[in-house]
C-alpha cells in the first residue's frame, strides 16, 4: 500500500488539467489544447494503475482511504476509498477518457479547448463518484457530472442537441432530488453522520426502508437507464458527438447500477429483497422488449443505444438475484459494456466522420473500401452479440448461470438476449459492411488511419483479453461481493 493520495490524484489531475486546457483559450491554440489534454488524460490514467497493482484482493475493506474534514459544522467530510466493486470503474473511466481525447483529435475543429476540458473535468468527477464514501461528497460529484455532459451534448451535438440535452438533464436531475431527501433522512437516522459505510449499519424499519429504496430507485433507474425511464437515452446518443456517446455509454450508465450496489442493497437490504421480483421483471422487460425495439431501428446510433439498455438490463438482473455469481457477472458485464459499447460508438463515429450519415440504408459494401475498419467492426459486433471468446460473453454467461440456479424460466427469458443481440447487431453489420458498394460516396471512403487504428486496437485488445482471461477482473471483486451478500443476508435474518 502506498502513502500517496492516489484517489485524490485520480480525481483532481483531470479536473485541474481540464481547467488548464480551458485556459488555452481560442481555437488558435487548438494544437496546444489537444496535446495538453492528451498529456493530462494519460497522466490521469497512469495514477490509477497502482490502485489495481497494489490492491489487496483478499480484503473486502475499503482501500486507499483518504479522510479530511470538509464542512465540520455539518459533519461533511472529504472521505474517499475503493473496494473490489468500485476500483475497476476508476480504471475504466480513466482509460476511456484517453481514448475519447485521441478519438476527437481531428474530428472536433470548433471550441477544441472547451471540448477537451469538458471530458477531462467529467472524468475527474466520475472518479469522485466511484470513490466517495461521504453522502454529500457523493451527491456533489453525482450532480456536478451532469454539467460537462450536458454541455458536450448541447454544444457539439446534432441538429436537435438542445432538446436532447434538456431531456437528459431534466430526467437525471429530477430523479436525483429524491436521492437527496433520502440522504438527509439517513443523516438524521445515523446520528448526524454522512458516512456511507455507517449508513450500512443503521437499523431501519420496513416502511422507512421501502421509501428510501424508492427514492434511490428513481434516481438510479434513470441513470441505468431501466425501462420505462429509458426514453432520454436514444435521443441523447443520437444527438451527442461521438466522444459524448462513448462516455455516456461506457461510464455514465454505470453510475446508476453502481448506486444500486453501493446504496440500495447494503443500506436497505430488506426492501431490496422485497422489491427484487419487481426489479427482475423490469430487467427482463429491458432485455427482451428493448431487444425487439433495437431490431427495427434504421439509425446505427439509435440501435446501439437500445442495445445498451438491453445489456444494462442484464446488470440489474444479476444484482437482484442476490447470489455471488450473478453480482460478479453483472459487474463484469458493466466493465465489458464499457469497452464494447464505447468501441461500437467509435466505429459509427468513424463512418459518420466520412459520410455524415448514420442511416444503415446509406451504406453497403464498406468492407471493399475499408477492410481494416471492417475487421475491427466485426470483432466489436460479435462482442456486442455475446460471442464466446469476447468480453461480451463472460458477464452474460455468468448472469444466465446464476439465473438458472435462481429460477429456470427467468434464465430462459434472459438467454433470449443472445438471440436478439445477434439478430440486431449482425443485421446492422451485414447491411453496412457487406454486399455491393451502395453508392459513390461509399466507393470513395478511405480506411482508418494510424490514430483511429490505435484507438480501436486498444479497445480490441481489452475485449479479447477480458473474453479469454476474465480472472484478473473477477479476482478483484470476489471478496467485496461476498461481504456485500453476507451483509444483506445477515440483515434479512
Amino acid at each position: 500500500m502506498t502513502g500517496m493520495p492516489l484517489l485524490s490524484l485520480a480525481i483532481w489531475i483531470p479536473i485541474l488539467g481540464g481547467l488548464l486546457v480551458l485556459a488555452t483559450g481560442s481555437d488558435r491554440n487548438a494544437p496546444l489544447a489537444r496535446s495538453l489534454a492528451l498529456a493530462v488524460s494519460v497522466v490521469g490514467f497512469a495514477v490509477t494503475l497502482p490502485l489495481y497493482a497494489l490492491f489487496d484482493t483478499g480484503s473486502s475493506a475499503m482501500q486507499f482511504v483518504e479522510y479530511a474534514p470538509w464542512i465540520p459544522r455539518f459533519n461533511v467530510n472529504y472521505h474517499l476509498g475503493v473496494d473490489g466493486i468500485s476500483v475497476l470503474f476508476v480504471l475504466l473511466n480513466s482509460f476511456i477518457t484517453v481514448m475519447v481525447v485521441i478519438a476527437g483529435w481531428q474530428v472536433i475543429q470548433d471550441k477544441v479547448a472547451q471540448y477537451m476540458a469538458a471530458f477531462l473535468i467529467m472524468s475527474g468527477l466520475m472518479n469522485g463518484i466511484f470513490s466517495a464514501l461521504d453522502g454529500v461528497l457523493f451527491y456533489v460529484f453525482f450532480e456536478a457530472s451532469l454539467i460537462p455532459l450536458y454541455l458536450i451534448i448541447g454544444i457539439w451535438g446534432g441538429p436537435n442537441r438542445v432538446y436532447a440535452a434538456f431531456k437528459f438533464f431534466l430526467y437525471t436531475l429530477v430523479g436525483s432530488l429524491l436521492m437527496l431527501v433520502a440522504i438527509l433522512y439517513l443523516f438524521m437516522e445515523a446520528g448526524g453522520s454522512f458516512s456511507i459505510l455507517q449508513w450500512h449499519q443503521v437499523p431501519l424499519g420496513m416502511t422507512a426502508q421501502s421509501l428510501i429504496f424508492w427514492a434511490f430507485l428513481i434516481a438510479f433507474a434513470v441513470k441505468v437507464p431501466m425501462w420505462p425511464v429509458h426514453t432520454w437515452l436514444p435521443d441523447a446518443h443520437v444527438e451527442a458527438p461521438t466522444g459524448g456517446s462513448v462516455v455516456l455509454a461506457a461510464i455514465a450508465l454505470k453510475l446508476g447500477a453502481y448506486g444500486f450496489i453501493r446504496f440500495s442493497m447494503p443500506i436497505v437490504p430488506d426492501a431490496a429483497a422485497a422489491f427484487a421480483p419487481m426489479m427482475i421483471a423490469l430487467s427482463l422487460i429491458a432485455v427482451v422488449y428493448i431487444g425487439f425495439v433495437a431490431l427495427v431501428q434504421t439509425d446505427m446510433k439509435k440501435l446501439i443505444a437500445y442495445s445498451s439498455i438491453a445489456h444494462m438490463g442484464f446488470v440489474t438482473l444479476g444484482f437482484f438475484m442476490f447470489n455471488a455469481l450473478g453480482v460478479e457477472g453483472a459487474l463484469v458485464q458493466m466493465i465489458s459494456h464499457g469497452f464494447v459499447s464505447g468501441a461500437m460508438f467509435l466505429c459509427v463515429g468513424v463512418l459518420y466522420d466520412r459520410m455524415h450519415s448514420r442511416n444503415i440504408a446509406d451504406y453497403g459494401g464498406v468492407v471493399k473500401t475499408m477492410p481494416k475498419f471492417a475487421a475491427f467492426f466485426m470483432l466489436f459486433a460479435m462482442a456486442n452479440a455475446g460471442l464466446p471468446g469476447t468480453s461480451g460473453f463472460v458477464g452474460e454467461f455468468m448472469v444466465i448461470l446464476a439465473a438458472v440456479d435462481f429460477n429456470f424460466w427467468i434464465a430462459a427469458i434472459a438467454a433470449t438476449t443472445l438471440i436478439l443481440g445477434a439478430a440486431y447487431t449482425l443485421w446492422m453489420y451485414k447491411r453496412v459492411v457487406f454486399g455491393k458498394v451502395a453508392n459513390e460516396h461509399v466507393a470513395q471512403l478511405e480506411d482508418i488511419g494510424a490514430r483511429e487504428f490505435a484507438v480501436l486496437g486498444f479497445l480490441a485488445l481489452c475485449v479479447l483479453a477480458m473474453g479469454v482471461w476474465p480472472y484478473p477482473f473477477t479476482e478483484v471483486m470476489h471478496a467485496s461481493v461476498n461481504e456485500l451478500l453476507r451483509h444483506v443476508a445477515v440483515s434479512k435474518l
